[in-house]
């Protein structure tokens, strides 16, 4: 008979199988300044966000701050690796952009910083705690407040939909994939042992990505046939959320 647990990690094995889909979201854009040989315009930002994201969730699923959820480690660890290999084509293709590489280089020194931080904070500060409560309510606020952010990067593109009455600038299947990988990842906190911390931001990263599907619902009718065809800059910054 298949326990609670059992179906946790099953749960999570699929919640895992969709983030790896969000990561890879943004290959067509990639694919393209590789051709190109050119960033155009595209913004490195989202995925250097992404990298901070990431190694705090790392840490948050390594069994020193939280038992039983290797899986959020596993799939954020690969997620840190596609990002590096994101933010290495920027580095290659930026050209002679003013400070593009010398900004990028500074974020990432900024974020190893901060995440040391964090992990000496939790190691140091709390190791007389008799529980793990405190590392996690710690490590978890600070995960949370980035994936919330992470969640709710598309909505900036609603007041535009709103005003134009059209979706061709609405990340659509971003936000669908964010909405089934928030689904997955909520339904995993809430079974066996309730991870509060996953629940709460992908709790709410589920209402915030059935708003924006309820937008595009909302205006895909009166949206103009034979737009532009150019990805917009939030549609191809889809970035893991866990």
């Amino acid at each position: 008979m298949v326990d609670a647990q059992q179906v946790r990690t099953i749960v999570g094995v699929i919640g895992n199988v969709i983030s790896f889909g969000l990561f890879l979201s943004p290959v067509p854009m990639f694919w393209r300044i590789i051709k190109k040989e050119s960033v155009e315009e595209f913004q490195p930002y989202p995925y250097v966000f992404t990298v901070m994201n990431c190694m705090l969730w790392i840490f948050y699923g390594l069994p020193i701050v939280h038992k039983d959820s290797l899986l959020v480690t596993t799939i954020n660890g690969v997620g840190l690796g596609i990002e590096a290999i994101y933010i290495g084509i920027f580095l290659y293709y930026c050209g002679d952009k003013k400070n593009f590489r010398r900004n990028i280089g500074l974020y990432l020194v900024a974020e190893i910083i901060g995440v040391v931080a964090v992990v000496l904070i939790t190691l140091y500060a709390f190791k007389n705690y008799k529980t793990d409560f405190a590392k996690q309510t710690f490590v978890g606020v600070i995960c949370d407040v980035f994936n919330i952010a992470m969640y709710a990067s598309p909505c900036l593109v609603i007041k535009k939909v709103w005003t134009t009455k059209s979706v061709e600038y609405m990340p659509f299947w971003l936000s669908l994939i964010s909405f089934l990988n928030a689904i997955c990842w909520t339904a995993y906190s809430l079974l066996y042992k309730i991870d509060l911390y996953v629940l709460i931001s992908n709790g709410l990263g589920t209402f915030l990505c059935a708003i924006q599907l309820a937008v595009y619902a909302k205006f895909y009718k009166s949206t103009p046939k034979g737009g532009s065809g150019k990805p917009s800059e939030i549609e191809i910054s889809g970035t893991e959320k866990v």
